[in-house]
């Protein structure tokens, strides 16, 4: 019998790919969604053919009606989503005088608005539950705004802003909110193919395998509830930080 559904936003090559991949084998039907829902065929085929069960669905996590009508499919098709995971990128970076507003904004709906609309639409569902998992991937810059990252930094802010304000309301409601930092450059073949001098710089472990940030997003849903983290940061250990 299934452990019903784990919803990941944000499920593209790399990260959110494995994620969806390690909650399959966890015994979870996965929903996948990103803005193009053909390009998950894929994706979708890797985790059938390994006996797990999955679905996509396109949308933009900044559109409101779009990422209700994901959780809504999703419950139905799929069962009861017992994880959420927001991992929908978006980066920018340039100085603050040559910034558009469009640029800004653009950084703010996909970290805090998407998060947000994420967030709201799993608690609706998990709260009468009394039970749930939400998880938001974060970056170095939710902590720190370096510069030339004031847009990218000022998503990612929000963005664990909300996740912080949703773990101190839900958390007493049994539903635990989790927010990874992910401080490094994550290991997938679009690093090799446009940094290859730079990846190979940061020889062997270097670079963070998606597979492992997989392992502790499936960890944190699994922690007793005794002993729940709220922030998690990873990062290899030869990066500086």
């Amino acid at each position: 019998m299934g452990k019903g559904c784990a919803v990941i936003v944000g499920a593209g090559a790399g990260t959110g790919a494995e994620v969806a991949k390690r909650f399959a084998t966890g015994g979870y039907a996965v929903a996948l969604a990103r803005r193009n829902a053909e390009a998950l065929a894929p994706l979708v085929a890797e985790i059938e053919a390994g006996g797990g069960k999955a679905q996509a669905f396109g949308a933009d996590a900044s559109d409101e009606a779009a990422v209700t009508a994901v959780f809504e499919n999703a419950e139905r098709e799929l069962g009861s989503i017992e994880v959420a995971v927001f991992n929908a990128a978006g980066f920018t970076m340039g100085s603050i005088v040559d910034t558009t507003g469009e640029a800004f904004e653009d950084m703010w709906r996909a970290s805090a608005l998407g998060g947000f609309l994420v967030g709201r639409e799993a608690a609706r569902r998990m709260v009468p539950r009394e039970r749930g998992t939400i998880l938001f991937s974060g970056a170095t810059a939710a902590m720190k705004a370096s510069a030339n990252f004031a847009a990218f930094a000022s998503g990612k802010h929000g963005l664990r802003a909300v996740a912080q304000s949703m773990a101190k309301e839900l958390g007493p409601k049994g539903i635990h909110v989790a927010h990874a930092i992910i401080d490094g450059v994550i290991d997938v073949p679009r690093v090799h193919e446009t940094m290859p001098d730079f990846a190979a710089t940061k020889g062997e472990d270097g670079l963070i395998d998606p597979k492992s940030i997989a392992d502790s997003y499936f960890w944190l849903h699994e922690q007793p509830r005794n002993a729940w983290t709220f922030e998690l940061d990873l990062r290899p250990y030869k990066e500086p930080w």
